[in-house]
């Protein structure tokens, strides 16, 4: 929120009182893990909490743990949290990158080469 002079108003409550005071996921979560909401009834949105209905409508397109914890404006850990208490209810998927033992695919990275020199 923003005052008349423009200046950022501090938010009326601590992000981490909306985890529970958790600031680690029950599971690994990298940022750069892509969320899509599932489709909800319009009647089930009113069982949500305004951070787990603000996720559900900022996912409607996909995006990433990151994009989602600076839209929020809330900390990377907060948002992390969120968004797997989220998955573990059904009302998020979550599409994590597969990297073999961290090994980068050469395909991908030869097509973002190739897409960097055309600019």
């Amino acid at each position: 929120m923003r005052d008349r002079d423009g200046a950022e108003d501090e938010p009326l409550f601590r992000p981490y009182a909306v985890t529970g005071g958790r600031s680690e996921p029950r599971y690994h979560m990298a940022m750069e893990t892509l969320v899509s909401s599932v489709t909800l009834r319009s009647d089930d949105y009113s069982l949500l909490s305004p951070e787990q209905e603000s996720i559900m409508m900022l996912c409607r397109s996909v995006r990433s743990v990151a994009e989602i914890s600076a839209l929020l404006r809330v900390p990377l850990g907060v948002a992390r949290v969120l968004i797997a208490d989220m998955a573990d209810e059904g009302l998020v998927r979550l599409h994590m990158p597969q990297l073999n033992q961290g090994q980068p695919d050469l395909n991908l990275l030869e097509r973002v080469l190739s897409g960097l020199r055309r600019l």
